[in-house]
């Protein structure tokens, strides 16, 4: 079993920048691809970045890419969401997920564990 913990979310101006970090527990973080989703106010959970188990492979939903990287430290058990240029949009509750399976996957259901989430809200 995996818990996660996210961390790094706040309060930014549009074009501001934000670093979250998800601290995963236990030995097998190696093992789980790990994926970051978000969620706006009346909004379905979407998609967001996903990264390998290794952290050699990445895949980011279309609105954010070349403005957020995705990355581990898998000897920290921590992944993480850089996020530039950010705008009012991006507002949302942020969680992290792990997935055990190496197929790619942007669904919420394919993901067995997540975190409790960070609020990220961008002002315009």
């Amino acid at each position: 079993q995996v818990q996660l913990v996210e961390s790094g979310g706040g309060l930014v101006q549009t074009g501001g920048s934000l670093r979250l970090s998800c601290a995963a527990s236990g030995r097998t973080f190696s093992s789980y691809a790990m994926g970051w989703f978000r969620q706006a106010p009346g909004k379905e959970r979407e998609f967001v970045a996903r990264i390998s188990q290794s952290g050699s492979n990445t895949y980011y939903t279309d609105s954010v890419k070349g403005r957020f990287t995705i990355s581990r430290d898998n000897a920290r058990n921590t992944v993480f969401l850089q996020m530039n240029s950010l705008k009012p949009e991006d507002t949302a509750v942020y969680y992290c997920a792990a997935r055990s399976s190496m197929i790619i996957s942007t669904t919420p259901t394919a993901y067995l564990y997540w975190g409790q989430g960070t609020q990220v809200t961008v002002s315009s």
